[in-house]
């Protein structure tokens, strides 16, 4: 941001009293980008919890940083020795060595590949077994199951359910035993384990098997919800081109985009996909930029216009100059930050993480009480009397089994995070990139918006309005002068003023040029010492230079030559044709207090804030002066959930985006600055995009509360008539497998907020 800031209100002197252009800041340095490192995608990853225990044991391994993102299947190495990046991969077949790991040169999410799945092929066959050993017990030896262990016709009965159970189950029982081997008793395969062998204990053959059958189908169905969950999820984000088509010695070949260096000329033909950033050398077109922005509107660009990767060209071929490698491109940081968005976990999704290590155990101890102290109360006699009839120590057994097959929590650690982020993947595709499930969910509860005004709540588009030269200074020559001395600045107020020179700059004469924070800049032009900028600028020596304009309204910008006040310049900027709609429509989405922080004058920020009916505003600040204003609205929410967020424009604010609980940044399609500074990015330079944030926000909380509220409900619900005798392993698979697919199936709803 340009270094003009203007003083606080009040009198001419030190304190100052005439505004100019808001404060400098440097952006902090930004973390190693996510997802740097070697990429695998673990194909047949459906165990959440099994991911957890690998996340966890990567995180054990020093000097290796790997980050598994079970959402999409996508494990990140980030490691220099080769040593270690094995080492990673020996832990991922350790705990999970039916998933195979294929590393990815793609940068884009894959989903699980199709085709008929081996579980079916499996419960096929077990199937077949199982009703022939079904007729075996019913119709040729019925009743043999309850014979003695000496007789054949018991074993007769017995071996052909064997056989089913170990066709359709000895996946789940190897994974049990290599789970107990691990120290792990708590997973779902060996609770399923237990439960059927038991049945098998107490001579419950079909239920045994009919019950792995059930629970295989179910993981199938589980499976097959996840992977459309995924495939929906990489549906969202195909932004990426698979080819570019490179210019090389008269001729164009197609390569892969990590081939193209920059300076690379490529060419880019209608309905084909941009792949890399880039300025337009030869050509006109219309871009389709929906998949980056959100915003439907085609655009037209030429002949030095910037492209970028993955918008789609509409029209004419175009002839592309490569700025930028397909590494640093905004297509590929984009799907890196989204890919990657899961690693920063939501406060909900970490809970339950942490619940249902101590719910299953917890479970698992009420199976055991329940199987062995009911039948020892029986034998007292004092409370014999008490229970009705004396059931046996099998029907106790039994009850405990069903309440084994119950307690995985399944259901809650898959839904969960598929919900985020599949939440993060619909946001995208309306321009909004959030940087993790957390601020995903923080934004649910914001219910502060605090907005910083120039190029935010207003246009950013500065007119000079008034050129008020003093002391001898002629018109012409003080806009020369001061267009001299803001040439080497980027900030909308500078060019504003060089736009209203409208002659070129001879570079040559400015001999030495200064940026002053907070104040201004001073410039040596023609053997001259210029000052440009707010009031301080005025007041850097002691007093100050003598001047008289301190009520101004609107923007202003002060020169002072050898020490002479020359005169000012007085600018005005227009608030966003959309900015009071949006925020119309927040109030509406129940944000209850918009403010406005403002290093502009007083009068000029007046205006803004009473043509938006903002609730309140804070001129003449300096960029600290804003942090301790967030910081303030913080401490002053009666409700502790409640969020703030600061909306402004990336670099320029990143000290209070960092204050804020949420920091988003304005326009940030292709800026590398927006993208490291903020929490969430609005793609596109539009203020609508807040009122789609948190309606992606809101949806995606109510899902997976939903998903949370009725896994939990039918769990209990089970556990209970499991309890009392009513429910059979038959409803206990239900309520563990059946509602893991329903959370997932529900959960991939929020998908369809990006359509």
């Amino acid at each position: 941001m340009h270094p003009h800031t203007p003083a606080p209100a009040g009198s001419c002197g030190s304190g100052g009293c005439c505004a100019g252009h808001s404060g400098h800041a440097t952006a902090p340095t930004p973390p190693e980008a996510p997802g740097q490192g070697a990429r695998y995608r673990l194909e047949g990853l459906t165990c959440a919890s099994c991911a957890g225990k690998i996340e966890r044991e990567l995180g054990r391994i020093e000097g290796l940083q790997a980050e598994l993102h079970f959402a999409s299947s996508l494990l990140v190495v980030n490691a220099e020795d080769p040593a270690l990046q094995r080492r990673a991969l020996e832990v991922v077949r350790r705990i999970e060595p039916e998933v195979r790991i294929v590393r990815i040169d793609a940068d884009h999410l894959e989903a699980e590949p199709r085709g008929v799945s081996p579980i079916l092929k499996t419960v096929a066959v077990a199937g077949v077994v199982f009703g022939l050993a079904l007729l075996i017990q019913e119709v040729l030896l019925p009743g043999a199951e309850t014979l003695p262990l000496s007789d054949g016709r018991f074993w007769a009965v017995l071996v052909p359910f064997l056989v089913a159970y170990v066709i359709a189950g000895q996946d789940v029982v190897r994974q049990a035993v290599r789970g107990v081997l691990r120290g792990d008793v708590f997973g779902e395969s060996f609770l399923m384990t237990v439960a059927t062998l038991g049945a098998f204990a107490i001579r419950e053959f079909p239920e045994a098997v009919a019950v792995m059958l059930f629970f295989k189908v179910g993981q199938y169905f589980e499976d097959r919800a996840l992977n459309h969950s995924r495939r929906s999820i990489a549906a969202l984000l195909k932004i990426r081109a698979d080819y570019a088509n490179l210019r090389r010695d008269g001729e164009t070949v197609r390569v892969a985009p990590e081939q193209v260096r920059v300076g690379d000329r490529i060419v880019v033909k209608p309905g084909e996909k941009v792949p890399l950033d880039g300025v337009i050398e030869e050509g006109r077109t219309t871009v389709d930029a929906s998949a980056l922005t959100g915003e439907s509107r085609p655009r037209t660009v030429g002949e030095g216009d910037e492209i970028l990767s993955g918008m789609v060209n509409r029209s004419g071929v175009v002839t592309v100059r490569v700025t930028k490698p397909f590494g640093e491109s905004t297509v590929k940081k984009i799907l890196d930050l989204v890919e990657t968005a899961s690693a920063r976990k939501a406060p909900t999704e970490a809970f339950i993480t942490k619940f249902s290590r101590a719910y299953t155990p917890a479970v698992v101890a009420g199976a055991v009480l329940l199987a062995v102290v009911p039948p020892l109360l029986y034998q007292v006699p004092a409370l014999s009397g008490w229970f009705g009839h004396p059931e046996t120590y099998s029907e106790w057994i039994y009850r405990a089994l069903v309440f084994l097959v119950i307690s995985c929590p399944c259901a809650l650690v898959i839904s969960i995070p598929l919900g985020f982020f599949g939440g993060i993947g619909a946001a995208s595709r309306r321009g909004v990139l959030f940087k993790g499930a957390n601020f995903l969910e923080a934004f649910r509860s914001v219910r502060c918006m605090v907005f910083d005004k120039t190029g935010t709540l207003t246009q950013g588009v500065f007119r000079v309005s008034r050129v008020v030269p003093h002391n001898g200074f002629s018109r012409d020559e003080l806009l020369a002068l001061a267009a001299a001395a803001e040439s080497h600045s980027s900030h909308p107020i500078a060019r504003s003023v060089v736009e209203a020179h409208g002659r070129p700059i001879d570079e040559g004469r400015i001999e030495r040029y200064e940026e002053i924070p907070a104040h201004g800049v001073r410039a040596v032009i023609d053997g001259k010492e210029v000052l440009a900028g707010n009031d301080r600028i005025l007041h850097l020596d002691g007093d100050g230079l003598e001047h008289d304009t301190c009520e101004l309204e609107g923007t202003v910008v002060h020169v002072a030559v050898d020490g002479v006040y020359a005169g000012y310049l007085l600018l005005s900027d227009e608030p966003r044709p959309e900015a009071r709609e949006t925020l119309e429509r927040l109030r509406a989405e129940g944000v209850r207090q918009m403010v406005m922080l403002t290093g502009d004058e007083t009068s000029a920020a007046e205006g803004v804030a009473r043509a938006l009916g903002l609730d309140a505003f804070h001129a003449d600040l300096l960029p600290e002066d804003k942090v301790e204003w967030v910081q303030r609205i913080k401490a002053e929410q009666r409700d502790p959930r409640a969020k703030v967020a600061f909306v402004g424009d990336g670099i320029n604010d990143a000290p209070v985006l960092a204050a804020a609980d949420v920091g988003v940044a304005m326009g940030g399609l292709g800026s590398d600055a927006a993208i490291e500074a903020a929490d969430v990015v609005l793609m596109e330079d539009r203020l609508t995009g807040l009122v789609d944030a948190v309606h992606v926000a809101r949806r995606t909380n109510r899902i997976v509360r939903a998903n949370i509220a009725m896994a939990l409900g039918i769990k209990g619900v089970f556990i209970a008539l499991g309890a009392l005798g009513v429910a059979t392993m038959w409803e206990a698979v239900f309520a563990d497998v059946g509602v893991a697919v329903l959370a997932v199936l529900n959960a991939s709803r929020i998908l369809r907020e990006g359509r």
